[in-house]
């Protein structure tokens, strides 16, 4: 079960505890949190998260296959979904990668600032 955040904070469920999210809302929140958290980083977890944060070390030609290929390890173990395209657009040093997923076959959308 995932709750669901805003702005880095549990939103409350409006009685004592907080909003659980399920179905596609659920997914898509362990979406975005193995996009976002650094692969590694987790020391007993350590197949967890993307290597995304390489991407500003890569040759600009390179990053959309990379991205690709990251987007694909991260998502690797979550049951049910696959990834359908990987789209990376930069702008002035910042980029936004949008995920287009299939879930059991509802189209999922996630975005991502790299």
């Amino acid at each position: 079960m995932e709750w669901k955040l805003r702005d880095g904070d549990y939103v409350p469920d409006g009685k004592g505890g907080f909003t659980a999210l399920t179905g596609s809302g659920e997914v898509l929140a362990r979406v975005l949190y193995r996009l976002t958290a650094r692969r590694g980083a987790l020391p007993f977890l350590p197949g967890l998260g993307s290597r995304l944060y390489r991407l500003g070390r890569e040759k600009p030609s390179a990053r959309q296959a990379l991205a690709a290929q990251y987007v694909a390890e991260a998502l690797g173990e979550e049951p049910g979904l696959t990834v359908q395209a990987v789209e990376l657009k930069e702008e002035e040093g910042a980029g936004r990668l949008t995920v287009y997923l299939d879930w059991r076959g509802e189209e999922l959308t996630a975005q991502v600032q790299v």
